[in-house]
């Protein structure tokens, strides 16, 4: 959905049916425009694609500009507001802007799975059936490259070199090359070679991953399906296709990759958004120390 039309539905939400005063109305809007713009510049996502991560940036983004406590926790609470909405419309199915906390609140660091959790989650899909094999494939792509949802379910099948083992992610006027380990291009070639052929549509279907229809995933489908896969791990964290983006990009740090480098292959425009992820890494260390040291 477009960003202009995501707007008007709103804006008439907010006017018929919460009967919100001018000034909340227009103090909404003017942050949810404002965000609409960054990003369009930023991230090349619609409103209604936006992630937990693009507005965690975001709000990031505002803080380095000095902006107040108070403005940042008015701008959260419009969008946890918007994205609401957006939820009990089923335009989206999950709200992104839910885990953001306000200044005033403790603020919670990414979470994380540790190797082992993410080896079990990547266990779970049984290569028997077309099922099986496109969502090893799924799986093991988000977690050898760090892409977001949206950008994986964008993915078309000409933006993947399984010689080079390299995927193109591409929005609009910017793209990124991102390697990929070799468990994640074999998995994706057995998808590509012996799976996707019988479950697209039509011929010419230029989606990579396509749901049971034979057309492009959706980010609600996706959902599904990682949800299933946590439940069959018996997982107890809550884990969402960020939560795969975060260890991506965590595991990277822990042995020894360049912060830069994980900045470019995560398409942060902003190095500030990737170093939350030193914090992390700096945080668990602390948290094994005090936990195994014998005078700690």
């Amino acid at each position: 959905m477009l960003n202009s039309q995501c707007m008007e539905l709103y804006e008439n939400y907010l006017r018929e049916e919460k009967r919100a005063s001018q000034n909340t109305i227009s103090s909404y809007l003017r942050d949810i425009r404002q965000l609409s713009e960054y990003l369009d510049a930023h991230n090349h996502v619609e409103l209604t694609e936006a992630g937990e991560e693009d507005l965690a940036e975001y709000i990031a983004w505002i803080k380095a500009k000095g902006k107040s406590a108070a403005t940042v926790s008015r701008v959260i609470a419009s969008f946890k507001n918007l994205y609401s909405f957006l939820c009990i419309r089923q335009i989206v199915a999950e709200n992104p802007a839910s885990g953001l906390v306000s200044e005033k609140a403790e603020h919670k660091l990414p979470q994380i799975l540790t190797s082992k959790e993410v080896e079990l989650l990547l266990e779970q899909p049984e290569c028997v059936d077309a099922k099986g094999y496109r969502d090893r494939a799924m799986l093991e792509l988000l977690y050898a490259t760090g892409i977001r949802v949206t950008e994986l379910i964008d993915l078309d099948i000409g933006d993947v070199n399984l010689a080079a083992g390299i995927i193109r992610c591409h929005s609009r006027n910017k793209e990124r090359f991102i390697p990929m380990y070799p468990a994640a291009i074999k998995a994706l070639s057995e998808y590509i070679s012996l799976v996707r052929p019988h479950m697209i549509a039509v011929p010419d279907e230029q989606a990579l991953f396509v749901n049971v229809s034979g057309e492009r995933m959706s980010r609600q489908g996706f959902w599904k399906i990682i949800k299933y896969y946590q439940k069959k791990a018996k997982i107890e964290k809550d884990i969402t296709p960020h939560t795969l983006r975060h260890s991506f990009a965590a595991h990277l740090l822990e042995n020894g990759a360049d912060i830069h480098a994980i900045q470019e292959m995560l398409g942060h425009a902003d190095i500030s958004s990737t170093q939350v992820y030193s914090q992390l890494v700096k945080k668990q260390l602390k948290d094994v120390y005090n936990k195994a040291h014998p005078r700690a």
